[in-house]
């Protein structure tokens, strides 16, 4: 196949990637993403409680890495980062088309094995709260395939290129190029001979050297009351609390890998034999280290580093060699088979993603109008408050019917006191800030039978000069003299606490 056609398909099955799974900046954990490149833009924004994002991001060139670009292109921001995500996602497609490339013999082999990672780019990661990408630029994307090029070098035995990508990985996402360092250190071992044993070394230094020369401090705080509370809501750290289908998700890959292994050895595929078995011993030591960290209580301090998301790069090489496997033994030239395996599977994966985010566009993309009410006055908040404003809302708001999971501090580029849906698990991260996410949760608990007294508390005890409300609070009517109310939808009032 000609380079030029491979582009094309590549370009065609990234657009396809992104018209499956959707596109939402602001979402989930893109309110501190999106919040901390839009500080770096302009450094006047969230005076009041940056630190909700900017302890992490010490660990991290992302976000300085996106502002410069948007200062280098002079792009609208909005614009920028979707083409981020855009080439993110064509990366990790090319990536694993080289290495279906090493590993399978059949071009429709290749191509059935990129399809179908890029149909299954959502698809949740078995207990980990996280799936393979994002519908948001994550620095996790942009790590993942660093990593899967650091694969395809170490495949073609040029292992300084391998290095250089995985510290390129560790620059933009630690924890994801720990997990690389470790499975290219086994890619390496089986794939290496004699005379490769001092080039092995060069990968695995690559983690204490990076680790060392990050200023983190806050790696280790001690443990608190208040952040072991935060702690709590995160499930997925967790693992005596997981539900048997969880632990299914982790044991039922390395089945499969085994037989994936097994087949290809039957059919004298040495490569793809190969990658298996290395992704299966991966899996079993990432495993046996996760077990370690996470179950005994003296070490709960290390939980938040999530090991058990090493399963990310399990699940979306396990799904590479099962695409491989499907182009090579069964699908082969017939479109028809072709069509019936890609056309429900991407409906599917599309139908989920609509159900997961009903009230907003499919496709947020830069320059659309916010059609969501909340949304909608995020825009409005934007345009028209004071940039030093710090607003309150319902610690639970990113749960209310219609919101749909957006960040506040992101869309509405406003500071906001702290939130019981994603600020925990900053917190989980970074124990220092554990007393204050406490102080301002507990002031906002009953938030829904708040009255406009309650407000006047929080102005006072924090200096909140804004409030987002919805027609479940209780104070969503207020005597005109309590407070003033310049925005109101169908579904979310903005007033200013007098």
């Amino acid at each position: 196949m000609s380079r030029q056609r491979t582009i094309a398909l590549l370009l065609l099955l990234t657009a396809a990637a992104i018209a499956i799974q959707g596109y939402h900046p602001g979402l989930e954990d893109d309110a501190y993403y999106l919040a901390a490149i839009k500080q770096h833009l302009n450094p006047a924004l969230y005076p009041h409680d940056a630190d909700f994002f900017r302890l992490q991001f010490q660990a991290t060139i992302f976000d300085k890495l996106i502002a410069a670009s948007i200062r280098l292109t002079h792009l609208p921001p909005d614009l920028a980062i979707f083409l981020w995500q855009v080439a993110a996602t064509l990366a990790i497609l090319a990536a694993c088309l080289a290495i279906a490339r090493r590993c399978l013999i059949k071009p429709e082999a290749h191509w059935s094995a990129v399809a179908t990672v890029a149909a299954l780019l959502t698809i949740p990661v078995s207990g980990t709260g996280i799936s393979i990408t994002d519908q948001y630029l994550h620095p996790r994307a942009l790590a993942t395939a660093a990593i899967l090029a650091a694969m395809v070098a170490i495949l073609d035995r040029h292992r300084l290129r391998a290095a250089i990508f995985l510290f390129a990985a560790a620059t933009v996402h630690v924890i994801m190029a720990a997990f690389g360092i470790s499975l290219c250190i086994f890619l390496a071992w089986r794939r290496g001979g004699v005379n490769d044993e001092k080039k092995k070394a060069q990968p695995t230094q690559l983690a204490p050297i990076t680790l060392a020369a990050l200023p983190l401090p806050w790696l280790f705080e001690p443990a608190s009351d208040a952040w072991r509370q935060a702690a709590a809501t995160r499930h997925f750290n967790l693992l005596s609390q997981w539900a048997w289908y969880e632990w299914l998700g982790v044991l039922a890959p390395l089945f499969l890998l085994y037989l994936f292994a097994r087949i290809a050895r039957r059919n004298d595929s040495s490569s793809l034999a190969r990658l298996s078995t290395c992704l299966l011993y991966y899996a079993l030591f990432q495993l046996a280290i996760a077990l370690i960290l996470m179950f005994p209580p003296q070490l709960e301090r290390l939980r938040s580093f999530e090991p058990m998301r090493f399963l990310h790069l399990v699940y979306l090489l396990m799904f590479l060699i099962a695409g491989g496997l499907l182009g090579q033994h069964l699908l082969g030239k017939h479109v028809y088979r072709w069509l019936l395996l890609f056309v429900p599977l991407g409906a599917g994966m599309f139908y989920a993603q609509r159900q997961m985010y009903p009230a907003t566009a499919h496709l947020e993309l830069p320059g659309r109008a916010p059609g969501n009410d909340w949304l909608q006055s995020f825009a409005w908040i934007r345009q028209n408050t004071p940039i030093d404003a710090l607003f309150a809302l319902d610690p639970y708001y990113m749960r209310q019917p219609g919101e749909d999971f957006h960040g506040f501090r992101a869309l509405a580029e406003r500071s906001a006191l702290a939130d019981m849906v994603k600020d925990p698990g900053m917190v989980a991260r970074i124990p220092g800030l554990a007393p204050r996410w406490q102080r301002e949760t507990n002031a906002t608990r009953n938030w829904q039978l708040f009255q406009p007294a309650d407000f006047e508390s929080l102005r006072k005890s924090f200096g909140v000069t804004w409030v987002v409300l919805t027609a479940s609070d209780a104070a969503y009517e207020p005597k005109p003299a309590a407070m003033i109310c310049p925005y109101q939808n169908r579904t979310v009032k903005v007033c200013r606490v007098e």
